[in-house]
Formats: structure tokens, sequence, C-alpha cells
């Protein structure tokens, strides 16, 4: 469990809402909205939930990066997807009234707000603006789950860690310098969402590196030919 917040931020001022679910709020139900949840730091490597524990509230991440992943028969993680601020998470759980299907593990610092179940599940049956934002959600990610299990089974293992990269990218952006990817990922996490083994990512990696589509400075990753990582990855510009 992260570190309670002493002053919480609150919802109606909060930056992240922008790219929130809860956008759609008017100033009102906002701090309705505020009245029912508690915040949490968590610091790099904890656990915002486990996989196969059950849900008491809807997380929605204030500030920071959250990895989702999986343990496989063989012990071995699979990242599911990555998160940023402004994105719900454990929301299918807490919907189905089922256990988490994955884990949630910080990437970084981040706080996180953890919005009461009961009062999230009636609103959501009160608030048709908020619901259609929920099944957005519900479609978007269920888009990106499908898309990764195609890229999974049908391309090779370099297409896959250039696709990754791209992913990356679209998720977290970049730097101030407009090229280097604004999160900082183990080589081993790279090939927990490729799929692949550590020592392959580091030698795509590198190999990458040496045809000038990325550079690599220690762990951050810069993108120098977008064009070629786009052809590298089998996909259309």
């Amino acid at each position: 469990m992260g570190k309670i917040l002493e002053n919480k931020p609150a919802c109606l001022y909060c930056n992240a809402r922008i790219h929130s679910v809860f956008n759609v709020l008017d100033n009102e139900q906002l701090e309705d909205l505020n009245k029912h949840k508690t915040c949490s730091s968590y610091k790099k490597g904890q656990y915002v939930f486990n996989e196969l524990g059950m849900p008491n509230g809807l997380f929605c991440i204030n500030t920071g990066k959250i990895k989702l992943s999986t343990t496989g028969f063989d012990g071995k993680e699979q990242i599911l997807s990555l998160a940023k601020e402004g994105e719900i998470l454990g929301y299918r759980a807490l919907i189905s009234d089922e256990r988490y299907h994955c884990s949630a593990v910080a990437l970084e610092d981040s706080s996180i707000c953890i919005i009461d179940k009961s009062y999230f599940n009636s609103t959501i049956l009160k608030n048709n603006k908020l619901l259609i934002e929920i099944v957005k959600k519900v479609s978007g990610d269920l888009k990106l789950a499908e898309n990764h299990l195609v890229s999974l089974s049908q391309k090779n293992v370099r297409e896959r860690l250039a696709e990754a990269l791209l992913f990356i990218k679209a998720t977290y952006g970049y730097l101030e310098d407009g090229a280097t990817l604004n999160v900082t990922l183990s080589r081993e996490e790279i090939a927990d969402y490729v799929g692949t083994s550590t020592e392959s990512a580091i030698r795509l990696l590198s190999e990458f590196n040496q045809d000038k589509i990325i550079e690599l400075i220690g762990k951050k990753i810069k993108i120098l030919n977008l064009q070629l990582l786009i052809k590298t990855a089998n996909l259309n510009d």
C-alpha cells in the first residue's frame, strides 16, 4: 500500500483530469468526487495492486507512470500495457466485481487517487456522460490489447521491438529535446513487453543503435530516425 497523502490533490484543479474519463464532470460533480477518494504516493517499483486481488476502489493516476503486467506459468512477467497520468486502473475488475487479471506497478514515483468502489459504481449508473467515457475507455483498451496480441503472434522480434518503441513514444512522448523517450525502462521491462528474452532485447537495441535508428544513452532511448523505426515495425505511416 502506498503512503497516504496528507494534502490530496483536488479534482477540480487536477491537471491530469483533461486526460481522464472524469473530464465530463461539472464543478459540482468534481467536488462530490473529491469527497469520495483517498490519495497515496507510490515509490518506483511499488505495487499499486496485485494480480488476483479483489478491488475496493478505482485508481486514477495523478502523476507518474505505471506498468500493467501478468505472470505466466513459467514465472516470467509479461507487460500488457503502460499507463500515464489521467488514466484509470482496475476499472474492469471493479465493474465486473472480479479479481484483478494483472498487477499494476509504479515505473517511477507516482501519486494515485483511489475512488470509493460503491460511490463509483453508483455514479456511472446515474451519469450517462461518464458511463459513455468508461465504455470508450474499455473499447480503446480492448483495441490496444488486440493489436498487441496480433503483433505477438504474427511479427518477428525485430518488428515487435520497433513497434514497442513506437508504443512507448505514443504513450509517454518525448523529453524536451523532442527525441528522447520520456520514460526509463529497464532492458528486462522492454523484453517483457515485446515478449522475448532480455538478451534478445539487448542485442536488437544494439543493432538499432548501430543502424542509427535510435541512440542508447544509459537506460534512455533517443529516436534518431522515426520513419525507419516505423518501417522496421512493418507499420504504415
